[in-house]
């Protein structure tokens, strides 16, 4: 008994790590309703931000800013849901989508984007992979307008 007990230890131990870096990736970061940061901030799976950040974000998964999320400053992404206000530099590796609830002000370079009708898009926005404009297109949703340089309009 006492050799058939190791032997299921030993294999345990064999699925141990693969299993944890699975976990690793798929964690979510929060960053709630009235918490404020200033400074950088990185981080290697999804962060969500429902409160204030005054600086820089790198994050090499998605950033979701929330209806009460405000983000000044620089964030350098490979998705993005923006519901809250951004102001600043937004660099989006591959989607942007940006809810109808969302201001964002300053410069966006991303891949391809969604934007539903409601939302503020004051920006200057390059578009295309390696920042070359012009290889995907704006996509609205509903009806609506959608204001900005380099932008264009829908009724």
């Amino acid at each position: 008994m006492l050799r058939s007990s190791k032997k299921d230890n030993t294999s345990s131990k064999t699925k141990t790590p693969s299993a944890k870096p699975t976990s690793s990736t798929n964690g979510l970061n929060s960053l709630v309703n009235g918490t404020e940061v200033e400074g950088t901030i990185k981080s290697e799976s999804d962060i969500r931000i429902d409160g204030k950040i005054q600086g820089k974000l790198l994050c090499n998964a998605k950033v979701i800013i929330g209806p009460t999320g405000i983000v000044d400053g620089e964030v350098n992404c490979k998705n993005a849901v923006i519901e809250g206000s951004f102001e600043g530099s937004l660099n989006v590796d591959e989607l942007l989508n940006v809810r109808e609830t969302a201001k964002i002000n300053g410069e966006v370079s991303t891949n391809k984007l969604i934007i539903q009708s409601g939302a503020v898009f004051n920006v200057s926005c390059v578009m295309g992979a390696g920042g070359k404009s012009g290889s995907s297109p704006i996509i609205l949703k509903d009806t609506g307008k959608v204001d900005g340089p380099g932008t264009s309009s829908s009724k």
